[in-house]
């Protein structure tokens, strides 16, 4: 598909962590490894009275992912991702997880026989949309917020067997399903715990910048 006149696309790969815990808290961690900011790691947390907020380790970050979803409180703090070969060590000054991660899922086994190029093609993401909708409650694969344009290929899913850790200090239980689905924006984590690899596409008029300080600025809290 391409590119209307006027108008760019950037790309960010990397893997997207939902998570449900026993106290309410629903937690989507994401963690990019090659981006046109560079590597970075966020979390979008909400708690069980609706309160949604957004961690990340700089403003550029804060601004590119408060562009596209919605937050009560931005907090900018430090915040790392540690990766072993049974799952995520997730640490910033508000929230310590420690996440399981097991075996591909039937929708994994799904994807591994899709090409890449394909599964990451923004027609291919609109075809999905269709099924992911119908499929997986809150879940879609493109969408649209004012000058934007977004498509995220879905290229591996795994399971997630267990979670631990705290949020402000107060513990989070165990793991449980990501239910209600999170309020973030047009597109939510599955209901089930998973870790997904992720490609996702932004179109946007080549004259607005990628990151803008408006939003940020509205309801930014920065932690020193």
């Amino acid at each position: 598909m391409a590119t209307p006149a006027g108008r760019h696309r950037v790309r960010f790969r990397g893997q997207i962590a939902g998570v449900g815990t026993t106290s309410g808290t629903r937690i989507v961690v994401g963690r990019w490894d090659d981006t046109p900011l560079g590597s970075f790691a966020d979390a979008m947390v909400e708690r069980p009275d609706g309160h949604r907020l957004l961690l990340a380790s700089h403003p550029d970050v804060a601004r590119l992912v408060a562009a596209t979803y919605e937050f009560d409180e931005i907090r900018v703090e430090r915040f790392g991702v540690l990766v072993g070969p049974h799952g995520w060590q997730v640490r910033s000054d508000s929230l310590e997880l420690d996440v399981a991660v097991g075996g591909v899922t039937v929708l994994g086994r799904l994807l591994s026989v899709v090409p890449d190029r394909v599964a990451t093609a923004t027609w291919w993401c609109a075809l999905t949309d269709v099924v992911a909708r119908t499929v997986l409650t809150g879940v879609r694969t493109r969408g649209e917020i004012g000058e934007r344009r977004e498509w995220y290929g879905a290229t591996a899913h795994h399971r997630i067997e267990s979670a631990s850790g705290t949020f402000d200090g107060e513990t989070l239980g165990t793991l449980a399903p990501v239910d209600p689905p999170p309020r973030f924006g047009f597109s939510s984590t599955p209901p089930r715990p998973s870790v997904t690899d992720v490609v996702t596409t932004i179109e946007l008029d080549r004259s607005v910048a990628l990151v803008g300080p408006s939003t940020y600025a509205a309801c930014s809290r920065a932690r020193e």
